[in-house]
């Protein structure tokens, strides 16, 4: 027995020390493998070969003698650790590098474009929205592309960067809507964008990526895009990029109204699947040591408007120029769902549109008058019909809505036909119209937003109502009428707030009849009005 219990012993113990080998040369072999790709981009980088960036941590898997030999050699560009260097790295499809002022935005673009000018079939584009800032851009390249690849060439009349393999990388800006037209028919695989943010709508944007294709298969596909928080397109910039996932995640691709993940159709070969990712890489200005290390800079951003500051400095996405409801602060504003008590009453209130989004939403108000938004609905493309469904649907096992509120301008009609409120309520979803005047419905949101004697605001959202929370913060003025919002901003869920908080209901909510919450099937004593 014991010399039974010994060969065991000695068997479990060769058995470990086989083990321990094991895991040892594997992990020499991921060594050695990582030090012989860590060797080869330094030397593609300093022959001018190179398609990524050469880090921190790949020179601590090579020899001292690289590593000093490459610290001695021209480097032409070396990005800073952290964002810039994250930036440069990533694989993913669509990136958007943002943030505070200063973070090396600009030259990371010069940069990134370059990760595949050593093949012939490479071509780029790099823009910005004015003919002037271009120029800085230009100005910047000449600094770093022909020490970094002898033999290029910047051919003045088209704005183009020729390099010795046959790349080609153009210059060029976008002012208006309109000059996308130019690159019709063209496509390029790499397309970037400094400064987004300076145009109001993602219709450049959206064009630019339709021309984002090649035919060489050892090419990839890249958009990338540099921001500053704010400007007139932060607010569709921050919606795309920064609402659906934390900063550095990579994320799929989403619808841009409806933020469903886009998904190759059914019946393609790859049917179901997600198309791309994409991910937000923030920028610190304290990640620059160029700028930030001396204090200078740093001392000019602090000594901005808050506004300003928040943006510049800080990197913060949630203020906006000229914004028209600063009161609104996610911390104060925003609750997590629960239950609604029985016996506080329901409202809902719509803005209708149909090549712009729907945007519905239902409230509760307690026993304080206090209003609490707990649902919405924000859709595009929905005819009445279709949406008099859904929301039928969505309030199956809800209390009886106390009064339901909609966009006045829905009881026009075009012609014999009915209208869209009729279309709704003839499917059952009732409504009554909202009240048109747009500046009293300001100030009582205003007011909502406010708070009471006890530091509690009169409104609140829950988490999940994601437009509302996304759109409110950022809605600009009407650089016309600046008691009024901008009417070309995204303003859909701000206006289906406006019609709630002018409620009847909302000034005396718990005067009125309580309905039971199951009632026999809803049929509309007024076609027109539904009461």
């Amino acid at each position: 027995m014991r010399a039974k219990l010994a060969t065991q012993k000695s068997i479990s113990t060769k058995r470990r020390n086989a083990e321990k080998l094991t895991k040892q040369a594997s992990k020499a072999r991921v060594a050695s493998k990582r030090a012989q790709e860590a060797s080869k981009k330094i030397d593609d980088a300093i022959k001018g070969r190179g398609k990524s960036v050469v880090t921190t941590d790949d020179l601590k898997h090579v020899t001292k003698t690289l590593r000093d030999h490459l610290k001695d050699h021209d480097v032409v560009f070396r990005p800073n650790e952290g964002p810039q260097t994250v930036f440069l790295e990533s694989p993913e499809r669509d990136v958007l590098y943002g943030g505070a002022a200063g973070g090396g935005k600009s030259y990371a673009l010069l940069a990134d474009i370059l990760r595949d000018a050593s093949n012939p079939n490479h071509r780029g584009l790099l823009l910005r929205r004015t003919l002037a800032e271009l120029t800085e851009l230009i100005d910047k390249s000449r600094q770093v592309y022909t020490r970094a690849f002898p033999g290029a060439v910047f051919k003045q009349a088209k704005s183009t960067w020729e390099f010795p393999s046959g790349a080609k990388i153009w210059f060029s800006y976008v002012d208006d809507d309109r000059d996308v037209t130019r690159y019709q028919g063209q496509a390029f695989n790499w397309i970037g964008i400094d400064e987004i943010t300076n145009y109001p709508t993602p219709y450049v944007w959206n064009y630019l990526r339709s021309r984002l294709r090649t035919t060489d298969p050892s090419l990839g596909m890249y958009m990338r895009c540099t921001a500053n928080p704010g400007g007139v397109g932060g607010w569709w910039v921050k919606k795309m990029y920064l609402d659906h996932a934390p900063p550095g995640d990579p994320f799929w691709a989403r619808d841009f109204d409806n933020g469903e993940i886009l998904k190759y159709p059914k019946g393609h070969h790859k049917g179901d699947e997600p198309l791309f990712l994409r991910k937000f890489v923030p920028a610190r200005l304290t990640d620059n040591p160029y700028l930030f290390e001396d204090g200078q800079y740093e001392a000019m951003l602090m000594s901005l408007p808050e506004v300003e500051r928040k943006r510049l400095l800080e990197g913060d996405w949630d203020v906006a120029e000229g914004a028209a409801f600063t009161e609104f602060s996610k911390s104060m504003h925003v609750s997590e769902p629960f239950e609604i008590p029985e016996g506080w009453a329901r409202v809902r209130s719509g803005d209708y549109g149909y090549s712009s989004p729907s945007c519905i939403l239902w409230g509760a108000i307690d026993w304080d008058n206090n209003l609490w938004i707990y649902r919405e609905l924000y859709v595009k493309g929905f005819t009445g019909e279709r949406l008099g469904d859904t929301i039928a649907m969505m309030e199956k096992d809800d209390p009886v809505m106390q009064l339901t509120v909609l966009d006045a301008s829905c009881w026009n009609r075009v012609g014999l036909g009915p209208s869209i409120a009729e279309t709704m309520i003839r499917r059952g979803v009732r409504w009554i119209p909202s009240d048109r005047n747009r500046m009293s419905g300001k100030i009582e949101v205003h007011r909502r937003l406010a708070c009471d004697d006890y530091g509690n605001p009169r409104v609140r959202i829950f988490s999940n109502c994601n437009n509302l929370i996304r759109t409110l913060p950022t809605l600009p003025l009407s650089k016309t009428n600046p008691e009024d919002v901008d009417t070309k901003a995204d303003d859909h869920a701000y206006d289906a707030l406006r019609y709630m908080v002018m409620s009847r209901t909302l000034v005396n909510a718990h005067n009125t009849h309580r309905m039971s919450r199951h009632t026999q099937k809803y049929e509309p004593q007024d076609q027109t009005f539904g009461y």
